[in-house]
């Protein structure tokens, strides 16, 4: 049986660690990509070495084509060829009405939210691909439940970059299924992660959880348990599909 090796993009925080180490557990090496924060994501890769698996922390902006040809380089000479790939890097920016929003702030939304998973992935299928040598894999990008709702008054355009992600798992879904790749996405709800105070708004899941029907926000790690059972056999026949992990928005 292929060892399997996955990459996690913005894995040193949220829901990318908590993944990291939930996919360690099941016996994954790991590529842990980070961006700035090197220490937290050597932590990372320190907590998947105690599960006796392989880990390697690799520093790449995932918006920029060149670091992401060079993170999976460095993947491909230090681990092997990947079998899974977690498109979770993202970003909010501070909250704010669509008549605000400058085309500063939609260049950098897009080129984290959509460019990088765009990007990763077109790298990990010509790896993955049967018909280019490949064994086949599973993708799972982290999408968002504001893809459904739109997040008025607040992240139209995180909302809109996460939509684009929805319809990159489609359709890539589609021109991969016959090669061995799954590809799907969750969509995370109201998340207890760090993400919140980029947007300015630190409490936002307590002061939204009266309107979730399940009366409270969300975890990374059970977040982390729908992405890892998204890319294990037990989902072997399920691609192009969405879960919503969101208390019931």
């Amino acid at each position: 049986m292929t060892q399997p090796i996955a990459l996690i993009t913005g894995a040193s925080r949220g829901i990318g660690a908590a993944t990291a180490q939930l996919l360690a557990q099941r016996g994954y090496d790991l590529a842990i990509n980070y961006q700035h924060n090197a220490a937290a994501a050597n932590e990372v890769v320190a907590a998947a070495h105690s599960h006796g698996v392989r880990a390697v922390a690799i520093q790449a902006d995932v918006s920029q084509e060149s670091d992401v040809v060079h993170l999976f380089k460095r993947i491909d000479d230090e681990l092997g060829t990947i079998t899974a790939l977690v498109n979770n890097a993202g970003i909010v920016q501070p909250q704010t009405r669509v008549e605000w929003i400058t085309e500063d702030r939609l260049d950098l939304m897009y080129r984290t939210n959509v460019n990088s998973a765009f990007l990763c992935c077109r790298e990990a299928v010509t790896r993955m691909a049967t018909d280019k040598g490949g064994q086949g894999g599973a993708i799972v990008n982290v999408s968002s439940a504001a893809s459904r709702l739109g997040a008025p008054n607040e992240y139209v355009d995180y909302a809109a970059s996460k939509a684009a992600v929805d319809a990159l798992t489609k359709g890539l879904s589609l021109e991969v299924a016959a090669q061995g790749i799954r590809v799907n996405a969750v969509r995370p709800g109201l998340i207890e992660t760090e993400i919140h105070a980029s947007g300015g708004e630190p409490d936002r899941v307590a002061r939204m959880a009266p309107a979730i029907p399940m009366q409270r926000g969300g975890t990374a790690e059970e977040v982390a348990q729908s992405i890892a059972w998204l890319l294990s056999d037990e989902a072997s026949y399920i691609t192009g599909s969405f879960i919503d992990a969101a208390g019931g928005r």
